[in-house]
């Protein structure tokens, strides 16, 4: 079989979703539709965060954060799906998949380490409340942000470069919507063991490890509400670990599912779904679970608007 190595390899075949071309319009209006809800739902959190001072506390800045990752992470891969729905297959240069590969995994690992430092915030504010102010200073909250976005980069970097050694086959085909490092290593021709063995360890230290952190620091918060046994505590318990851990719950099981779990198990239309679900589906909902239904995100809102019609007067 005929190989193309990296130096040679021009460009890649993203094949899309698996869709019949009479739902393209149907999918193409739904995906869009998502894709701007995400988009602007996660830029208002960025404005009344910022706008708010009421919101500068260390749960609002890591939100903050949070929320630009979820756009920037749907962005990698949504506009260039949403022309794969409505049109055939259309090539992406080696470049701009390799880049499109490293983005993503940085996205992705960011995502995590947010999600974690604010289980983490969650934990001290509920757990230590006395230390609180104290341990969570604007420093220490810079600094965990600073780390996230260095680790991150690193491990992007690790893939990207290791995926750009490899030889392709004839064949360039990704049966996919994005160029997913899995897919990518499924069409080289060369040996990708260490490039599995990174995606495993690696995957251990930027997925497993902040899941696992986010598990005890909320199985904490419960146990702490839970010591005192009234409907007030076990209902603060619910509102402050229910809804974050529906969307860890949906985050983390999809990309443990897709990348974790033996190939056997998971179908390629499967690992499509489940892609979906933590490209496009959890940065949309992040808004509403994290910020709309809290009070004080909704006073903000308020006041916004309140200003809003105050100057239209």
């Amino acid at each position: 079989m005929r190989l193309k190595n990296h130096s040679s390899m021009s460009e890649f075949l993203l094949l899309g979703l698996p869709i019949r071309p009479e739902q393209g319009g149907i999918f193409f209006s739904l995906f869009l539709a998502m894709y701007l809800i995400t988009v602007l739902g996660n830029l208002l959190i960025i404005l009344l965060i910022r706008l708010d001072s009421h919101l500068h506390t260390p749960m609002y800045f890591f939100l903050s954060h949070l929320a630009f990752t979820d756009i920037s992470f749907s962005s990698v891969t949504v506009p260039k799906m949403l022309t794969k729905v409505q049109n055939q297959p259309i090539p992406i240069t080696y470049e701009e998949c390799v880049s499109q590969t490293y983005f993503f995994i940085f996205f992705a690992d960011l995502d995590s380490f947010l999600i974690t430092s604010m289980a983490y915030d969650r934990y001290m504010a509920i757990c230590h409340p006395l230390h609180y102010i104290t341990i969570m200073s604007q420093s220490r909250c810079a600094m965990l942000v600073a780390v996230s976005w260095v680790i991150a980069s690193a491990c992007a970097l690790l893939h990207t470069l290791l995926l750009d050694q490899l030889s392709f086959c004839a064949d360039h085909t990704v049966p996919h919507f994005f160029c997913d490092l899995g897919a990518l290593l499924k069409l080289s021709c060369s040996d990708t063991s260490l490039n599995q063995l990174v995606i495993f360890t690696a995957g251990l230290a930027a997925i497993m490890l902040p899941f696992l952190c986010i598990l005890i620091s909320y199985g904490r918060i419960g146990f702490t509400i839970l010591q005192v046994p009234t409907t007030k505590g076990i209902c603060k318990a619910l509102s402050t670990c229910g809804s974050h851990l529906s969307v860890v719950a949906l985050y983390y099981g999809s990309i443990i599912g897709l990348y974790f779990l033996p190939p056997s198990i998971s179908k390629i239309n499967n690992n499509i779904v489940a892609s979906v679900m933590y490209t496009v589906v959890t940065p949309m909902l992040n808004p509403f679970i994290y910020s709309l239904r809290n009070k004080d995100m909704k006073g903000a809102l308020k006041k916004l608007l309140s200003k809003k019609t105050e100057f239209s007067k």
